[in-house]
Order: C-alpha cells, then structure tokens, then sequence
C-alpha cells in the first residue's frame, strides 16, 4: 500500500449519473445570484473593505460562479455514464416530502397541531407502504407524545386550529394550551 499518490490520482474524477445536471442546476444558480448582487447587497464608500455588508456575500457568489464553472467544464469533459434521468427522476420523487411537509404546514392553522399531526403521521405511513393497524396504533401513540412534548413541555407556540373554534369554552382553551 502506498501512501502517497500522484497528483493525477489525488484528483481523479469520479463521476455519477445526474451530475451534468447538478453541475448546470448548481452553475444557473450562482449566475443567478451573481445577477441580483447589485441588488441585494450594498456597498457603502467610504469604509474598509472586509467590513463592508456586501463584502462576504460578493466574494462567496463570485467563488461559487467560479467553482460551479470548474465543476461544470469536468463534467462536461467527463465520459458519459448511463442513468442520468434515472438519478433526476430520484431528485424529483424526493421533492414529494417537501410538499407534505408543506400540505401539512397549510393544515395545522385549521385542523390543529394534534389532529394535523395524527392525520399526516398515518397518511405518510400508508404512502410509505405501511398497513398494519400496530403500526397506525403507533403512530397515533407517538403522535400525542409529540404533541405533548412540543406544546405541553417545551411550551412551542404553534397556532391553534380553527376546528378548536367549534369546542366548548373550557376544553377549547385546554386544546389550544396543549394540543
């Protein structure tokens, strides 16, 4: 075993599917970016330059055009690999759970934190193939335990939901305390 390597084989290329289309996703971005600098971080005159507002946030965007280009230009260069739209469409189904998450942000104001939280628990644990009622029990039980952790320990202000509306005066208040 050798323990150094040549400086060919320390930076050696070792390319994926996807990553043409990561390298130009990532290129776009810091161009982007690079477009709003004008924008959105000011340059006052008159001041030293590292204590400028804009000073960290220019010299990062710039890096960032400036690798992505690099990295851009080695995939470009790189021999193909088959899979690329395999490894997109994984990106792309990965997006599904940043949607629930949202759906489930939209409901909480209206059903409430509890039954929101039992709701999505079980919906997202049908959509990951689970079906046996130990699990639902489950993930009711830890739904509750979350809930109570979070409102009634740890006293996170989370909204309560509108359907608490439609409860008597003093359990409202409970649910909107605790639940």
């Amino acid at each position: 075993m050798t323990r150094f390597k040549g400086l060919q084989e320390l930076f050696k290329r070792y390319r994926r599917p996807g990553d043409i289309v990561f390298a130009w996703m990532f290129f776009a971005l810091a161009v982007f970016l690079f477009t709003q600098l004008g924008t959105q971080s000011p340059w006052k005159w008159g001041g030293k330059v590292f204590s400028q507002p804009a000073f960290w946030p220019t010299s990062s965007v710039i890096l960032m055009v400036f690798f992505g280009g690099l990295h851009l230009l080695s995939s470009a260069l790189s021999p193909r690999l088959v899979g690329r739209w395999e490894e997109v469409w994984q990106w792309v189904k990965s997006l599904e759970y940043a949607g629930w998450f949202m759906a489930y942000v939209f409901v909480v104001p209206q059903l409430g934190y509890l039954l929101s939280t039992i709701v999505f628990g079980l919906l997202l644990a049908a959509r990951a193939g689970y079906r046996s009622v130990r699990m639902y029990l489950s993930i009711v039980a830890l739904s509750i335990t979350i809930v109570v952790v979070f409102k009634g320990f740890l006293q996170v202000r989370i909204p309560g939901g509108a359907i608490y509306e439609y409860l008597p005066t003093t359990l409202r208040s409970f649910m909107l305390t605790y639940f």
